[in-house]
């Protein structure tokens, strides 16, 4: 019999996600017989001990008689485990500087390490993901933002509301600004973007009439990379070749940073990959942006403006384009930018039912039965104290 916990949060700030709900322990342990879950008391989690344990589920402080550990953030070194297998985000395959110690804390104490972002199909396509609340949570931000500097109205922040439904009904006669929207990427996060503008009645322009055309009303245009980078050498798109050698691509996106007001930034970016614009372009006379939800938020990453990560309870700042400083939010003549790295936190039910969902349907059978198809195998960094094979470029990280 394999016992799971699912751990408490421990980063700092807590983190209110789960990997399953209380009913979804139930479904799981009725769907794999002979598995056991525990539930390590929080004091944070959205789903509270009381709930799990109404419908049965033991929850306990200890966590060293399960043999998988489920968590969602990285786990602090003070609290792993040795000889577990733990499932959460570890973000290290960027080779995060901030959690090498944590990758090096695993392999000394011999505990395998899925990640979840690491779960992907034969494709590549990511299997598991928050990714789908990032866009929807950083695109209300963008809406907020929109409010605020134009005193037009104040819509509560996600995490200030019962559940997505309710952070909606904040739209209902409420006249949205006439601006122009670019929102770069094509993954869960855009996608999530995507679904609120639809759900606002966001009407979508494609590329031609987003750069010719002027608008009484709020419109976007969705762009993929191939709409914003292009080979020096004036080749054919390749999106293998891109993301393979991105020093050999350069930004296209001029004509975009032109005529929008507002962007929505949903990329998979790594390190190499070009800036969207540099520091010089925001000083020019036709950046038009004053707005940005950098929702995948990577520091240092594509938006110069980017300048650090910010906060559920302090989620803007300014940027003066001039100085390249932070400033206080919605001053005259400025950019203002959220950059919250932990959005999906922000509708923590919402976001832990789906997760859990997904978990249920496509991983867990995998881990606990029979893996088919390898996505356990090929999602393992860490094993026995070494990296697999697909990870060994981890290497020089750990030294």
């Amino acid at each position: 019999m394999k016992t799971i916990g699912i751990i408490s949060e421990g980063k700092k700030p807590s983190d209110l996600r789960t990997p399953l709900t209380p009913r979804q322990c139930v479904e799981l342990m009725n769907i794999i017989p002979g598995v056991k879950i525990l539930v390590q008391s929080s004091a944070f989690r959205c789903f509270n001990d009381d709930e799990y344990k109404n419908v049965g589920i033991e929850v306990v402080d200890d966590m060293s008689s399960c043999d998988i550990l489920l968590g969602v953030k990285e786990v602090p070194v003070s609290d792993l485990i040795a000889n577990k297998t733990y499932l959460f985000f570890s973000h290290t395959i960027k080779k995060q500087a901030h959690n090498r110690a944590l990758l090096r804390s695993i392999l000394e104490k011999n505990i395998r390490l899925i990640d979840y972002e690491t779960l992907v199909w034969d494709a590549g396509n990511r299997i598991i993901g928050f990714g789908r609340f990032a866009g929807i949570v950083g695109t209300h931000y963008a809406f907020s933002m929109m409010g605020q500097k134009y005193g037009l109205y104040d819509f509560k922040p996600a995490h200030l509301c019962r559940d997505y439904s309710e952070m909606i009904e904040q739209y209902i006669g409420v006249k949205l600004p006439s601006v122009k929207i670019v929102l770069c990427g094509d993954g869960r996060v855009a996608h999530g973007c995507i679904e609120l503008m639809k759900k606002l009645k966001i009407h979508r322009v494609s590329q031609e009439e987003f750069l010719d055309n002027t608008y009484d009303e709020s419109v976007y245009v969705h762009l993929r990379s191939e709409d914003y980078y292009a080979h020096k050498d004036g080749r054919e798109w390749d999106k293998s070749d891109f993301y393979k050698h991105p020093e050999d691509y350069v930004s296209s996106f001029k004509p975009y940073f032109q005529k929008a007001d507002v962007m929505l930034n949903a990329i998979f970016w790594k390190e190499n990959i070009p800036l969207f614009f540099t520091h010089e372009d925001m000083k020019r006379m036709d950046f038009s942006i004053k707005i940005i939800s950098d929702i995948t938020c990577d520091v240092p990453g594509p938006i110069p403006s980017t300048i650090r990560s910010t906060t559920i309870n302090d989620p803007y700042y300014g940027y003066n384009p001039f100085t390249e400083q932070e400033t206080k939010p919605f001053q005259a003549n400025n950019i203002d930018v959220q950059a919250v790295g932990n959005l999906p936190c922000e509708l923590p039910v919402d976001a832990s039912i789906e997760f859990g969902e997904q978990l249920i349907r496509h991983v867990l059978p995998s881990l606990l039965l029979e893996d088919k198809e390898g996505i356990i195998k090929n999602a393992t960094i860490a094993e026995q104290g070494k990296l697999k094979e697909r990870f060994s470029y981890l290497q020089d990280y750990i030294q």
